[in-house]
């Protein structure tokens, strides 16, 4: 290959390769493994016959969806045995993509739990139906189904999400609003101003993995959460810094111990209220961030 040549295999995979990225992303719930099924459907592409491909996208999309479900399978056994509640891998998103509606709801950190709870199969045929628009016979042929079955899948996904998705769509400017309050909040150290910005119902699910501190069950309930906020803060002894950024294309928040990354902050807005607080605090899951520039909302 001359340095001025890029041969059709890796021209057609650069093409697709974000589109790919985030159909794994959305079916794992992690960007590292999603690089790691990248990684296995380049070296599928790279032996096909491109020739013999009619629809080269489809046949990216049927080699990804395939490699997810495979490492799904392995990744919920992992989760079996993980400390704790077990969160999606924040991902920074450009400020713009949180003008997306439907691309910022399905990756919020809400609507990914919510995927967490369907079979590996019945969360491939959703994301590629609803997040993506993809023809049921197209999904038959990643998922290895008939096409009669996977618009029954759909159909049946569809109906178990919409029961746990917000009952209303909040636009980023209400989400931010109730961001900045929270973040008022937590600097003040104010209980008061917790309560008035959480949800009776309020949910806070946090993620250590073992690794870090972390609530071992999720804490329910807006004065208990509030609790164990300004509990957990005043047992850190450190300087706290918190900071707006985009995470899964949704306004969060990046929260510094000593200038060190201690975790990502997102949340889930119904009313005007915050009725679900995902704090990501393993390690692990953070080094994608700690590697990028953090996009703040300002």
């Amino acid at each position: 290959m001359s340095d001025h040549t890029t041969d059709p295999a890796t021209e057609t995979f650069v093409a697709y390769r974000n589109l790919l990225f985030t159909v794994a992303y959305e079916m794992l719930g992690s960007a590292a493994d999603a690089e790691d099924v990248l990684q296995e459907t380049w070296l599928r592409w790279v032996k096909v016959d491109l020739g013999q491909v009619s629809d080269q996208r489809a046949y990216l999309v049927r080699i990804t969806t395939r490699q997810s479900l495979n490492r799904l399978r392995t990744m919920n056994r992992r989760k079996e045995s993980y400390v704790g509640p077990w969160l999606p891998e924040p991902m920074l998103t450009a400020p713009d993509a949180s003008q997306e509606a439907e691309l910022a709801e399905s990756m919020s950190m809400a609507l990914m739990l919510v995927l967490e709870t369907l079979s590996p199969t019945e969360r491939a045929v959703f994301v590629l139906r609803e997040v993506f628009d993809i023809g049921y016979d197209e999904i038959a042929a990643a998922v290895d189904k008939t096409s009669a079955a996977v618009r029954q899948i759909a159909h049946r996904a569809r109906q178990h999400v919409d029961a746990r998705r917000p009952r209303s769509v909040v636009s980023p400017s209400q989400t931010r609003a109730a961001l900045e309050s929270f973040q008022r909040a937590l600097e003040t150290g104010n209980p008061q101003s917790l309560l008035d910005v959480l949800a009776p119902e309020v949910v806070l699910m946090s993620d250590g993995g073992g690794i870090k501190r972390a609530a071992l069950r999720p804490v329910i309930g807006a004065e208990k959460v509030a609790r164990y906020i300004i509990g957990g803060t005043g047992k850190f002894g450190a300087t706290l810094t918190i900071d707006t950024t985009v995470v899964n294309g949704n306004p969060a928040l990046l929260v510094h111990l000593d200038g060190e990354l201690d975790g990502i902050m997102a949340i889930r807005v119904e009313d005007a209220r915050i009725t679900g607080l995902y704090y990501v605090r393993n390690p692990e899951k953070l080094t994608r961030i700690e590697s990028e520039t953090p996009l703040t909302l300002r």
